[in-house]
C-alpha cells in the first residue's frame, strides 16, 4: 500500500527555527508542512503590507527556504506554508530570489495559493446581503466596520492540491486551515475524491496532529514530563499516510521528545470544540471515532476515523481596532511579598481614580501568587512567598488616559510599599488593541486563486 511521510517542521510563527532544518537532514519526508499564522497574525501583516506593498508575509520562511533550497531541491521534498498571511504574492517572489541567489531558479516551481484576502470587497459583500454575524455574539459585522484592519477566508486542502497538481514543488498560501497544509498531500498523491469523507476526515485528523509541532511528540505534554528525554534535541513530528487513511504519528530516530499515545491524545483535544463535529472546508471529522495504538517505541498507529460531508460556508477570520491597551509589572520581594503587591495596587487604582482617568478593564495579577490558577484552586497565598510579580493592565478608547497609566507605574518604586525592584525596563509601552471577529462566508461567493510562477 503507498506510503507519503509528510513532516510538519513549525507549529506557530516564532518556532523552533532549527526544527524543519532537522527535518529535512534527520531522514526521508516527502513533504514538509509549515504552519506560521494564527488569528491576530492577519492583522500584524495587514498593518505591515499597509506601510510597504512588498511585506505581510512571515519572514522567517524566506530565511528558512535560504537554508534548506538546496536539499529540498536535491532530496524532491515539496514544502507547504502558509506563510504568505496577507501577501503571497511578495512571499514567492521573495522566495524566488533566494533561489536565484542559489542558482536554482530555473529548476524551482512555486504555487501561490491566494484570494483568501476580502478586505476590500467587504462593502460590495455586505451591499448584497450578507451580514456577516459574529459566531460568538451574533453581531453583524456592520457594528466595527469602520474599524476593520483584516478579513480572510481559510480555505481548505483543495487548492493546495491543484497547486500540487500543476507541479508546485514549494506552495506559499494565505489564510487556509493548518489541517489543510498536511491533508492536501494526501488528495494530490491518492486521489481521493472531495465527498470520500472518511478518508478525508483521516487526513483531517493527521493534519491536527501534527499543526502544532512538537505539541505532539512530547512538548507542552503533562504526561511524564519529568521523564521526557531530551527536550533540547526535541524531534518534530512525521505522519506516515497510508492510502487508505491509515496512518503512523513518529518523528526521526535520535532525536529527542517521545510519540505515545498520550502525547497525541493531548494533541488531539487543543482546540477541538466539539469531539462529534470538527469542521474544515474539506469534511467534517467525527473525533470520537478516532481509534489509538503504540505500534512501537515513537510510534502511534491512528484508524478507524469518521467523516461527513462538508458545510456550505468558509469561515472568515476578521480582525479590528478596538482601543489602547499597556501592561506593566513590579516585584515585591519576601517578606509578605504578596501583601505589599496588593497594597501597591490599591495605591496604583487610587491614583488612576483621582485622577479622573477613563478605562474600560483595569486588570491586575499577581504573579506567583495563584495568577495561574486563581485564589479560589490555589488557595491564600503563603505570606512566606520569595517573591510576587505585581502586573498591571489596562484597556481603554482613550489613547490619553493608557499613556497616563504608563507614567504612574514606576512612582511605587519610592512611593509605596518597600523591598520592590523590576522597574529598570522603563515604562510600558501603549499599543493597539486588535480584536477577533469570526464570522460565516457562503462558499459559492469565494474562489480561490491558484497560481503557479514561472521558472527563472
Amino acid at each position: 500500500m503507498k506510503t507519503i511521510r509528510i513532516a510538519c517542521g513549525q507549529g506557530f510563527w516564532g518556532d523552533w527555527l532549527e526544527a524543519p532544518v532537522r527535518l529535512i537532514e534527520g531522514g526521508p519526508v516527502d513533504y514538509l508542512v509549515l504552519d506560521y499564522l494564527a488569528e491576530v497574525t492577519m492583522s500584524i501583516m495587514q498593518k505591515q503590507k499597509s506601510r510597504n506593498p512588498k511585506a505581510g508575509f512571515a519572514t522567517d520562511f524566506v530565511a528558512l527556504m535560504d537554508r534548506i533550497l538546496p536539499q529540498v531541491l536535491a532530496k524532491n521534498v515539496r514544502v507547504i506554508a502558509n506563510a504568505g498571511g496577507v501577501n503571497p504574492q511578495a512571499c514567492a517572489e521573495a522566495v524566488r530570489m533566494v533561489a536565484a541567489r542559489h542558482g536554482l531558479a530555473d529548476q524551482l516551481r512555486i504555487g501561490i495559493v491566494a484570494g483568501d484576502d476580502i478586505l476590500g470587497r467587504l462593502d460590495e459583500l455586505m451591499a448584497a446581503g450578507h451580514t456577516f454575524e459574529n459566531l460568538d455574539t451574533g453581531e453583524p459585522l456592520a457594528t466595527v466596520r469602520a474599524h476593520l484592519q483584516s478579513a480572510n477566508v481559510y480555505f481548505g486542502a483543495q487548492p493546495i492540491a491543484e497547486a500540487l497538481r500543476r507541479g508546485a514543488q514549494v506552495i506559499i498560501t494565505g489564510r487556509c486551515t493548518d489541517t489543510g497544509l498536511a491533508l492536501a498531500p494526501c488528495i494530490h498523491e491518492f486521489g481521493w475524491a472531495a465527498d470520500d469523507w472518511h478518508r478525508l476526515a483521516a487526513g483531517t485528523v493527521a493534519g491536527h496532529i501534527i499543526e502544532c509541532g512538537a505539541q505532539c511528540t512530547g512538548g507542552n505534554c503533562l504526561v511524564d514530563w519529568e521523564t521526557t528525554p531530551d527536550y533540547a534535541n526535541i524531534g518534530f513530528p512525521i505522519i506516515e499516510m497510508h492510502e487508505d487513511g491509515t496512518f503512523v504519528v513518529t518523528k526521526h530516530p535520535n532525536t529527542g521528545g517521545r510519540v505515545t499515545v498520550a502525547t497525541v491524545k493531548e494533541q488531539l483535544v487543543y482546540e477541538m470544540g466539539d469531539p462529534t463535529t470538527y469542521i474544515t472546508p474539506d469534511c467534517i471529522a467525527d473525533f470520537t471515532t478516532i481509534q489509538l495504538a503504540q505500534e512501537d517505541t515513537d510510534r502511534v498507529r491512528v484508524w478507524g476515523i469518521q467523516g461527513r460531508p462538508a458545510t456550505e460556508f468558509y469561515k472568515v477570520s476578521a480582525s479590528y481596532f478596538a482601543g489602547y491597551k499597556a501592561v506593566g509589572s513590579l516585584i515585591y520581594a519576601w517578606p509578605d511579598a504578596y501583601a505589599k503587591a496588593r497594597r501597591a495596587d490599591a495605591m496604583l487604582r487610587q491614583r488612576l481614580h483621582d485622577l479622573g482617568l477613563h478605562f474600560d478593564e483595569i486588570w491586575t495579577e499577581y504573579v506567583g501568587a495563584g495568577a495561574c490558577h486563581g485564589l479560589q484552586l490555589a488557595g491564600e497565598p503563603s505570606r512566606d512567598l520569595p517573591e510576587v510579580v505585581l502586573r498591571v493592565a489596562v484597556r481603554s478608547s482613550d489613547q490619553a488616559s493608557v499613556e497616563r497609566f504608563t507614567k504612574e507605574l514606576a512612582p511605587l518604586a519610592l512611593n509605596g510599599p518597600p523591598t520592590v525592584t523590576g522597574f529598570g525596563s522603563g515604562r510600558p509601552k501603549v499599543e493597539e488593541v486588535v480584536a477577533y471577529f469570526p464570522t460565516l462566508i457562503p462558499k459559492a461567493v469565494v474562489t480561490p486563486d491558484v497560481q503557479l510562477l514561472a521558472n527563472g
